[in-house]
């Protein structure tokens, strides 16, 4: 076990960017069989990354992406997804992986070692979505995004907006010819998900315009742009309905051919498996995902009841009548948390960190309010701690602003949704919530929505449970939880690349154990704010790589540097 010396005199420095993102630290090369001992340097490394993240996403790797999400996607106007084109992809794809072999990482320090192992499970994730996921072959959800998003388009629009706007619209019947074409092996929970997103509201509206009356699904939205267009716009009018027949017809086809669209799927457990290791860089196995999300959910439904019973002679927290009371509620929890943040030393607040958005607007549904809302009316300090301030907004204004080419673009899902999560408790338990017992209470809801996540997403990619029964185990066992929401996070977590849904509480275990192997290394010098500084200067990077560059402690590194081959169906390029 190497364990290499802390570095915290940068964290006094009055300039947060020299504090944050300083160099890479020092320390001495350790070896690991399996690892390259090849001849490319490291300023190499960059540009293969730099080059890497422009094939895959221009967008993202200039940094151009919303800080929030946006329901749907950007329609490609030329659209190929064909067997053709992704064989071609995975040859290019190929080209890079190969040149990671050539880098003399043996020679290098642990902070680029960790940032070579966190670049190749970038990798090896795009391989894995290529050969395993395949969703432009297995998800008509696939195509059914990508013809949603142009409809929120306000109108008018003129110029180059007008000309962007028709050229989407146009693109429409080829995305829906690709998909008839290309979806030769549909499973059976991603085609009655897509059935239901085309035609019926899902009742959340993540990153959705609002609307009094929610179009139903993505046909209904295509009615509202083509009403919006007869008042505002005719000349889009028909651009707009030969749009909405493709994706009729592309609704109409999925329809007609559900029966045949039998597969199911989850990746299977030697897959899940495989990428739980290689593109998660989690030290667990599916079987022991399934255990910790078990007893996560019993430890917090226990401190639930706890804190229930001393609550007791307390008023319940009410919901507010009115969106001025809520938009009161939130600038309050803003804030009390800044506040607390800085009188109590837990973090630094860069000076270029404004004012940042929250993620659930005020809306007076019929059926009343949804799980969020019954949780952020009453009071928005968990979801703003996880998703404003420290947590999700803060996180990505901060890495927007960290200027290193290799830990500026690089995001691991677990570690920003374990950062989040662990701050909903390590706040609570450092003091913010003491004179607020009922919002203690919040604090626990949402950690047993998260903690039934875990388990739950493993259950899906192993195919023990589809989509419609982990809403069901959900609304079981999480209080307030309603259908809409339960449907919707079922469907997020099985869609989304495998492991999303685990990485908010596994990606919280990691942080603990972090904040605990710091707080015994260091005693009675231990910093909180310093700790968490470092996490941020770090990048956002697998926690499993944080820990090791942090404390020095390699357990479990080693096996990070064996890649064993890809589990993949058989007809998957095989070839390649």
């Amino acid at each position: 076990m190497n364990i290499r010396n802390t570095v915290l005199t940068a964290l006094v420095l009055p300039a947060f960017l020299l504090c944050l993102f300083g160099t890479v630290r020092a320390a001495d090369p350790v070896h690991y069989a399996g690892m390259p001992q090849g001849e490319l340097d490291y300023d190499e490394f960059v540009e293969l990354w730099d080059s890497f993240l422009h094939w895959r996403d221009p967008a993202a790797a200039t940094k151009t992406r919303s800080l929030t999400d946006v329901a749907g996607l950007e329609t490609d106007v030329y659209p190929d997804f064909g067997a053709e084109a992704m064989a071609s992809r995975l040859t290019q794809l190929r080209n890079f992986q190969e040149r990671l072999n050539r880098f003399a990482v043996h020679t290098w320090a642990t902070g680029r070692q960790v940032e070579f192992l966190a670049v190749r499970a970038s990798l090896d994730q795009e391989e894995f979505t290529l050969r395993v996921s395949r969703p432009w072959s297995r998800d008509p959800g696939f195509y059914v995004d990508r013809m949603l998003r142009l409809t929120f388009t306000d109108l008018p629009v003129e110029g180059a907006a007008l000309a962007e706007l028709e050229r989407q619209l146009e693109a429409i019947p080829g995305l829906v010819a690709q998909g008839k074409a290309n979806l030769t092996d549909v499973a059976a929970d991603y085609a009655d998900l897509a059935l239901f997103n085309l035609s019926n509201a899902d009742g959340v509206g993540h990153g959705y315009p609002y609307r009094a009356s929610p179009p139903q699904g993505v046909v209904g939205w295509y009615d509202d742009l083509l009403a919006r267009a007869g008042q505002q716009q005719p000349e889009l009018v028909e651009h707009i309905t030969l749009a909405q027949s493709a994706v009729e017809s592309f609704r109409d086809w999925l329809r007609a051919n559900r029966p045949e669209m039998r597969a199911r799927a989850g990746v299977g457990k030697a897959a899940f498996d495989w990428y739980l290791k290689h593109v998660k860089l989690m030290p667990y196995t599916s079987d022991e995902i399934v255990t910790l999300g078990r007893r996560e959910l019993d430890r917090l439904w226990a401190q639930y009841a706890l804190e229930r019973h001393n609550n007791r002679d307390l008023p319940e927290l009410t919901l507010p009548k009115t969106g001025a009371d809520y938009q009161e509620r939130i600038d309050t929890t803003d804030r009390l948390i800044r506040t607390f943040l800085v009188d109590e030393e837990i973090i630094t607040i860069p000076e270029y960190i404004g004012k940042l958005s929250t993620n659930v607007p005020w809306i007076a549904r019929d059926g009343g309010p949804n799980f969020w809302e019954q949780i952020q009316y009453r009071n928005p300090t968990p979801d703003h701690l996880h998703a404003v301030i420290p947590g999700h907004r803060f996180d990505a204004v901060v890495e927007r602003n960290n200027p290193d080419p290799v830990r500026g673009r690089l995001t691991d899902d677990a570690r920003v949704e374990g950062w989040g999560v662990y701050l909903e408790e390590a706040m609570m338990y450092a003091g913010l919530l003491d004179e607020q017992p009922r919002v203690r209470e919040l604090i626990y809801l949402f950690g047993i929505f998260r903690a039934a996540r875990m388990s739950a997403d493993a259950w899906l990619q192993l195919n023990s449970m589809t989509a419609n029964e982990v809403a069901d185990f959900w609304i079981e066992h999480v209080p307030y939880l309603d259908r809409d929401v339960a449907r919707v996070d079922a469907e997020i977590y099985l869609r989304r690349p495998p492991g999303y849904g685990l990485g908010y509480t596994t990606g919280m275990i990691q942080m603990q154990a972090l904040l605990a192997a710091r707080q015994r290394q260091l005693g009675d010098d231990f910093d909180l704010k310093a700790f968490h500084d470092e996490l941020m200067q770090s990048g956002r990077l697998p926690l499993s790589l944080l820990h090791w560059e942090m404390t020095g402690d390699d357990e479990g590194i080693a096996a990070l540097w064996l890649r064993e081959p890809m589990p993949v169906p058989q007809d998957s390029f095989a070839g390649l």
